[in-house]
């Protein structure tokens, strides 16, 4: 009888299929399948989530969020190339400006982990368009001529994956526009990549201007050792950091593993900010719950959960109208000045309180 090969923990980031076959990460049998898939979508699983998936259990829920699978070849009718709009409000290469007092700068293009439910998965990846410095420059003219450009998130890809010389530079020059007043970063470095979070870059987010940094994870368990340093480093540095998360389909779709992340992620000092509804990305129909499911996930939480890890529940309407939250409602009106407001058990309460009520 042969024994079973062993496998040998991942020592640098996985972006083969054969590199996941042999990392135990997906059976010789689907290699064909997740080559098919990795030519449409970039693959990418850091050493850090590589060692969290149980070898053999495609059920993982670190597993689906990064290992490729066939469905993602099936695309659902109301699937989009650019779901929620970023290429129509695209002024100057690298810009999104969806809201008057905000825009998205996207420097990079790549990113540590391709996740597959990735709503910009048709545009990251390592062949992804970057932008060159001469494209910084007027993307930075662009913030530069709009005073009412109050704040800046730097996303892409993932801004942490620039150099922190290149990094320091991006701060400091937004850092000098005088009608900026924040500068947020999004990333999911300091979770799957946690030691590119060196003092080095810690030091390159330096600013007069409010800084703050977006932590993306899904799932309590990517809350590693790695990930609390990164985060020790960072709120240590007196940078504010908040938590984005994706509600997923077989990953965290329960209210008792929202309750551990949301929970981990406070004790970090991260509070959660937003919870996203899945966007119709092509290929991602599996990882979309239902917003009646999402509601009932919020409803179980509150009341529950310490206000410090409630999330805003939210959906970025298709076509780029806008992020709205999403999440139940407790209040309805009534009978003139009167509402009827719900409590955390279901009970519904006028309110004013009657008299009887008193």
């Amino acid at each position: 009888m042969s024994l079973p090969p062993v496998v040998q923990p991942a020592r640098r980031t996985l972006r083969r299929p054969a590199e996941l076959v042999a990392a135990g990460l997906v059976p010789p049998s689907r290699q064909e399948e997740i080559a098919a898939v990795a030519e449409r979508f970039a693959v990418a699983i850091t050493p850090e989530m590589a060692a969290l998936i149980e070898p053999g259990d495609a059920a993982d829920p670190i597993a689906r969020q990064f290992v490729p699978s066939g469905a993602e070849l099936a695309v659902a009718p109301e699937e989009r190339e650019d779901p929620i709009g970023d290429r129509r409000l695209s002024p100057v290469k690298g810009i999104v400006h969806r809201y008057p007092d905000r825009v998205l700068l996207k420097p990079s293009h790549a990113c540590p982990v391709y996740c597959r439910f990735c709503f910009r998965r048709e545009q990251v990846g390592p062949g992804g368009d970057s932008l060159s410095a001469a494209e910084l420059d007027a993307a930075l003219d662009y913030i530069r001529a709009r005073p009412e450009i109050w704040e800046v998130i730097v996303t892409g890809g993932d801004p942490f994956l620039l150099s922190p010389r290149r990094l320091g530079a991006l701060t400091r020059a937004l850092d000098a526009i005088p009608h900026v007043a924040v500068i947020r970063f999004h990333t999911r470095v300091p979770v799957v990549e946690p030691g590119r979070v060196s003092a080095a870059l810690v030091r390159a987010l330096a600013a007069e201007k409010a800084v703050y940094v977006a932590i993306h994870a899904n799932h309590p368990r990517e809350l590693a050792e790695g990930a609390r340093t990164a985060c020790r480093r960072l709120a240590g540095a007196g940078i504010p950091l908040l938590g984005q998360s994706v509600l997923l389909k077989g990953v965290n779709d329960d209210a008792a593993t929202l309750t551990a992340l949301f929970r981990g992620l406070v004790a970090m000092r991260v509070k959660p900010y937003y919870l996203h509804h899945p966007d119709l990305a092509r290929g991602t129909a599996g990882f979309r719950p239902s917003l009646a499911q999402g509601h009932a996930l919020m409803r179980a939480l509150r009341g529950r959960v310490s206000g410090l890890c409630q999330p805003t529940y939210v959906l970025d309407l298709p076509g780029g109208a806008g992020k709205v939250p999403v999440g139940p409602c407790y209040a309805r009106p009534g009978d003139g000045e009167e509402w009827s407001v719900e409590d955390p058990s279901g009970a519904r309460h006028p309110y004013p309180p009657r008299a009887d009520h008193r």
